[in-house]
């Protein structure tokens, strides 16, 4: 089955510990997109400006990525500039440029309509909400957030959260949105407010899964070098959502299996800048890596 990803298309300037990347491909759609595209057809729905270099385009371009849904506005392409420490936990935005993300109305084509799987990158919530009345009756829909609208969007954001199924956010955003800095209070006072189910992305410790009967908790996969973050919790929720679609199993059992692809994704994207190793998998590189996983948590 296909799946919707609504969000950002990005160019970044990233400065990590080991080393720097300027003006390359990101954002939250992008990330997605090429993610959960080992598992299922995606269809994009995003906007660029004028100066979108085709070469960016070019590595969204995949027999199951549809770029319908990508407009072009006049003006300049949404920019982020930031710069990561050797705890990656921590970074600073050094430079936000909304231009062309500013003026977005996203518009999903008459095909996109139908589609049972939907993620909402972490987009202005009243945009969420857009996005949600176009959309006829989907299977399952995920949903991202951060700071800035939880900080000033607070009731829009609220209406949203019930409408979505799974709310895909880290520990900080998850005390931000409940007022507890204890995460399991806080994941319970979340599902209060709409979602079925609560993933807690944690960096380094892992993902935690919260739904009304059950906690799962699975380890990050373990590297000896992770070069540049960004993108890994995007890429996270495109394996997650990426195998819901592919298996159409949405049980408690396919929830966890989903989160083990996802981790198992978002590990490999932080081996390299921007895309570029996301870019060069293979279905082969996913399933081994995830055999990799399986035994280390099997005891």
């Amino acid at each position: 089955m296909s799946i919707v990803v609504v969000g950002s298309v990005a160019l970044d300037s990233i400065e990590t510990p080991s080393g720097r990347a300027d003006e390359v491909l990101g954002g939250s759609a992008a990330y997605f997109a090429v993610a959960a595209s080992y598992f299922a057809p995606v269809n994009l729905v995003a906007v660029v400006g004028e100066d979108f270099p085709e070469e960016a385009k070019a590595t969204l371009v995949s027999p199951t990525i549809n770029l319908d849904g990508l407009e072009v506005y006049p003006g300049r392409t949404f920019r982020w500039t930031g710069r990561y420490y050797e705890n990656h936990n921590m970074r600073d935005t050094l430079d936000l440029q909304m231009n062309v993300v500013a003026d977005f109305a996203p518009q999903l084509p008459e095909p996109y309509r139908q589609t049972p799987f939907v993620f909402l990158g972490n987009i202005d919530p009243g945009l969420q909400s857009r996005v949600l009345d176009q959309l006829a009756q989907p299977r399952l829909v995920g949903c991202d957030t951060i700071s800035h609208w939880i900080e000033n969007e607070r009731s829009a954001l609220e209406a949203v959260l019930k409408r979505v199924d799974v709310l895909i956010i880290n520990e900080e955003e998850a005390q931000m949105i409940s007022g507890d800095h204890n995460v399991v209070r806080a994941a319970h006072r979340i599902l209060t407010m709409g979602p079925k189910m609560l993933l807690v992305k944690r960096g380094e410790y892992g993902v935690l899964l919260f739904s009304p009967q059950s906690v799962f908790a699975v380890p990050a996969y373990p590297l000896e070098e992770v070069r540049d973050p960004t993108g890994a919790g995007d890429s996270f929720a495109g394996g997650f959502l990426g195998y819901l679609a592919e298996s159409n199993d949405v049980s408690e059992a396919g929830l966890r299996k989903a989160i083990v692809y996802g981790s198992v994704v978002a590990s490999f994207t932080v081996e390299d800048f921007s895309l570029r190793r996301l870019q060069s998998l293979t279905r082969g590189d996913i399933e081994q890596r995830y055999r990799e996983f399986v035994s280390l948590t099997t005891f």
